[in-house]
C-alpha cells in the first residue's frame, strides 16, 4: 500500500499580515513543489508551482508561488469584498483542509486568483452526492502579486473558521491544487493526484496529512 504523503507545518509564535507575501516568517516553512496534474502526468514546468504552510495560535497560512508562462486566465474586475463564486473557471491556487481525519469527507475549500480574488466554501462528501456550504464564512485574508514568470499568492484562515485549532503533533488532512489556462490544454495540478477519469479535485481519499509541528 502507497505511503501516504506528509506535508510538516511549522510554528510562529507572532501572527502577521498575509499582504506581507515576502515576509521572513515564510522562510520558516517547508516548501512542497507540484509538479504533477490530477491524473498523475507530470504538467509542464510553466504550469508547476510550490506552496508553504504555516501555523499560529490562531490561523493557518498558505503561500503560493506559481509559475506563469502563459496569458493569465482572470477577472478584469476582480471584486475582493466578497467571495468569488466559479472562481475555480480561472487561474487559482486551492487548498481542501479536514481538520478531522476521521471524518475525511467534511473538508473545507479555499481558492485564490492571481488577482487576490478568493472564496471559502463546506464540503461534505458523501456516496451519492457532494454537498456544498455556499453560505460558509472563514473571515479568511488573502492577497497576490503577479511578477514577470511568476504569480505569488496567499491567504490566510483563521482557526476558529474551521471548527478546531491544532496542537503541536496533531494531523489533519487535505489537498493542494492549481487551475491554469484555457481549454482545450487547461490543466489541473495536484499534489496528491486523485487519478479520476475527468479532472476532479473532490476525492478525499488520496488526502495527505498536514503535520502540526513545533
Amino acid at each position: 500500500m502507497k505511503e501516504t504523503a506528509k506535508l510538516n507545518i511549522k510554528h510562529i509564535a507572532t501572527d502577521f499580515d498575509v499582504k506581507e507575501l515576502d515576509s521572513g516568517n515564510w522562510r520558516k516553512a517547508d516548501s512542497v513543489k507540484v509538479g504533477r496534474y490530477w491524473s498523475a502526468e507530470t504538467a509542464p514546468a510553466g504550469r508547476q508551482f510550490s506552496a508553504r504552510l504555516l501555523w499560529s495560535a490562531t490561523a493557518m497560512y498558505v503561500r503560493f508561488e506559481a509559475t506563469q508562462s502563459e496569458p493569465l486566465v482572470v477577472s478584469e474586475k476582480p471584486d475582493l469584498s466578497k467571495k468569488t463564486l466559479k472562481l475555480w473557471d480561472r487561474d487559482v491556487c486551492e487548498i481542501f483542509i479536514a481538520p478531522d481525519k476521521s471524518q475525511r469527507n467534511k473538508y473545507f475549500e479555499f481558492e485564490i486568483a492571481p488577482t487576490g480574488e478568493w472564496i471559502d466554501l463546506g464540503i461534505e462528501v458523501t456516496p451519492t452526492e457532494r454537498k456544498t456550504d455556499w453560505e460558509y464564512k472563514s473571515e479568511m485574508t488573502s492577497a497576490a502579486r503577479i511578477d514577470k514568470g511568476k504569480i505569488v499568492m496567499a491567504i490566510k484562515i483563521p482557526f476558529k473558521s474551521l471548527g478546531n485549532t491544532p496542537k503541536v503533533g496533531d494531523v489533519w488532512l487535505g489537498n493542494l491544487f492549481r487551475c491554469v489556462g484555457k481549454d482545450p490544454t487547461r490543466g489541473y495540478l495536484a499534489w496528491q493526484p486523485t487519478k479520476t477519469e475527468t479532472p476532479n479535485f473532490h476525492v478525499p481519499e488520496v488526502f495527505g496529512e498536514f503535520r502540526f509541528l513545533k
